[in-house]
């Protein structure tokens, strides 16, 4: 045993071409029963097109005129990369770094390359290695990220290797979680879709792993660590892995680290490709729910419209067009995730605002997708988020505690908060059964609407990505987003008093926006200016509306005379909030 390899890569030599056409084979399975062994065989046929990552980086740094850098320690082979306008060396290899996972260090004078996760720790560290500066100063800080601030879903844009490079998406999703997130990146890389998935799966996991930071000081004699090295460190009572993200030198060494799970990149280290799946008979056109909906993601827009699609078999993607003609249709989404879409199968009643309905439930049947129970936490934090659509059109934002399986594809919702986000007028009468049931989550996809296309009907046109927007398969359907991400809320807690026969109303104001911060007296108004209406009816019929720049009005006795022809005992009245983007808010009523 002398430890030398069986063969000196010196000696490895290309003996044969494999005359099959790639990507033919390896994809094509159903012709070639061998396709799984390309990954690590002699194949040599769609290799040769690719560099090595060491040759790419290294010749983007000598174009620019770098000569103190060592690529060496970088493996695996990019397919294709594409520089398409002038940009500096650090912005060119920006994507490299994410789609391969490396990191670039100053090192003895010279950028460094490394693989994070790589190497062995560099050090193992015990509370007595920590400095302590001052008496009584922490020996570190340990910080974890909120489950809400990391992302659910990751996204990655790239060029497909397959056929004529065409632009494809790659995503990996969390199952569970109450975050509502999604992470995005456009690559400039050209790639197989095994790889890609194996990309997109590693950049979401490792933002779950590394959520804790830590920061801590470390002695002079630590002079050999450097940023990129992994360290085990004794912290909060157990060893963990910490990768070194910045050190600074202050006498003592102050490091900035973030917890690391080398297994999160153990996937991308052999080049894959996915086979191509046996093509799929598509029958009909996909479902598709166009959702105007108030802004229920922190992370969207209030301009923002909502769609939600699902087919069997999905397709790879749902494509939206729109135009306000039935020609010169432009492409506005694409749905790249079947939604969880269901039915109700109970009538559901109007029920309280604002606090647990645990009276309440109902099934929903599900045509896709599945549903799982939260805790109370979670659910506040922003989980089983779901819109209910009533007979009038208008979709009801609720949040459920439970999900209990009661049926194939059956579940019956309980603990239940209804009309959030403002949606409480949604729920006014009974939701008959046979509602649209759409949970709110990566799967319903947002559409960038301009002011110029709120409240205006535009002809959309829908249908599976994978086919021409001409194929019989796609529909088209008018509608018109009113941009509820814009309207003020409802307010709450009418009364009034009386004062000399003048009736006194006032409320309390609600925000769209920023209204969970607990450290403020109040919340933000959200708007350019405080403004409301107030209309005094007569049944249906509006008698006057008043005017208010504060949260109260009043109705003065010759004004009542005047509308009713006495004073009155009680009026019925509905107030809005106003701005100057969206108009009148939801109303809320009140007898006063």
């Amino acid at each position: 045993m002398t430890g030398a390899r069986m063969v000196d890569l010196d000696h490895i030599h290309v003996y044969c071409w494999d005359a099959r056409p790639f990507p033919a084979f390896p994809d094509a399975t159903t012709y070639w029963g061998d396709g799984a062994n390309w990954e690590h065989g002699h194949w040599v046929n769609g290799r040769l097109g690719g560099a090595a990552l060491d040759e790419v980086v290294s010749t983007i740094l000598l174009d620019q005129g770098f000569t103190a850098f060592d690529a060496s320690g970088l493996t695996g082979t990019v397919p294709g990369y594409v520089v398409d306008r002038t940009m500096a060396a650090r912005d060119a290899i920006q994507p490299l770094e994410l789609a391969y996972f490396f990191d670039s260090i100053e090192s003895n004078g010279r950028i460094v390359f490394r693989h994070r996760g790589r190497a062995e720790p560099a050090m193992t560290l015990s509370i007595d290695s920590f400095v302590e500066e001052n008496v009584g100063d922490p020996f570190y800080e340990l910080t974890r990220a909120q489950e809400t601030d990391l992302p659910a879903s990751a996204k990655v844009r790239y060029i497909s290797g397959i056929d004529d490079y065409p632009q494809a998406v790659a995503e990996a999703r969390r199952l569970t979680g109450a975050s509502g997130r999604v992470a995005e990146a456009d690559l400039a890389i050209v790639l197989d879709d095994g790889l890609a998935g194996a990309i997109v799966e590693s950049w979401l996991y490792e933002t779950w792993a590394s959520r804790e930071s830590a920061t801590f000081k470390l002695p002079p004699s630590t002079l050999a660590l450097e940023p990129g090295d992994i360290v085990s460190a004794n912290i909060a009572g157990r060893s963990r892995l910490l990768r070194l993200t910045a050190v600074s030198e202050h006498g003592t060494r102050e490091i900035q680290a973030l917890s690391i799970d080398p297994s999160v990149y153990d996937q991308i280290d052999v080049p894959s490709r996915a086979a191509a799946p046996t093509p799929l008979v598509q029958i009909g056109s996909p479902a598709v729910a166009l959702m105007d909906l108030p802004q229920w993601n922190a992370s969207y827009d209030a301009l923002s419209g909502y769609a939600a699609a699902m087919q069997k078999p999905w397709p790879g993607s749902v494509a939206l067009f729109v135009s306000p003609q039935d020609t010169g249709y432009q492409l506005k989404a694409i749905a790249s995730v079947p939604a969880t879409l269901g039915v109700t199968l109970d009538d559901l009643p109007s029920g309280p605002e604002g606090r647990l309905d645990h009276r309440a439930s109902f099934r929903v049947r599900l045509t896709n997708g599945t549903l799982a129970s939260a805790d109370l936490v979670s659910m506040l934090a922003g989980a089983n988020l779901a819109a209910l659509r009533n007979a009038g059109g208008n979709w009801e934002i609720i949040q459920f505690l439970t999900a209990e399986l009661v049926d194939a594809q059956t579940y019956r919702l309980s603990g239940l908060l209804r009309g959030q986000f403002g949606t409480e007028g949604a729920m006014v009468e009974t939701s008959s059964s046979g509602a649209q049931f759409v949970l709110l989550d990566a799967g319903v996809t947002r559409i960038p609407l301009p002011e110029s296309e709120q409240k205006l009907t535009l002809n959309w046109r829908y249908g599976p990505g994978n086919r021409n927007i001409g194929d019989a398969s796609y529909v088209t359907a008018p509608f018109a987003y009113q941009g509820l991400g814009l309207r003020p809320l409802s307010p709450v807690r009418v009364k009034a008093t009386r004062a000399s026969g003048n009736i006194v109303m006032s409320w309390v104001r609600r925000t769209r926006t920023g209204g969970d911060n607990w450290e403020l007296p109040d919340v933000p108004l959200g708007e350019e200016s405080e403004s409301y209406e107030v209309d005094i009816l007569d049944g249906a019929d509006v008698k006057r509306t008043l005017q208010s720049s504060s949260p109260t009005a009043s109705y003065s006795s010759g004004d009542q005379i005047a509308d009713f022809g006495s004073v009155q005992s009680a009026v019925s009245v509905k107030i809005y909030q106003t701005n100057v983007v969206f108009g009148r808010g939801a109303p809320r009523a009140a007898i006063v």
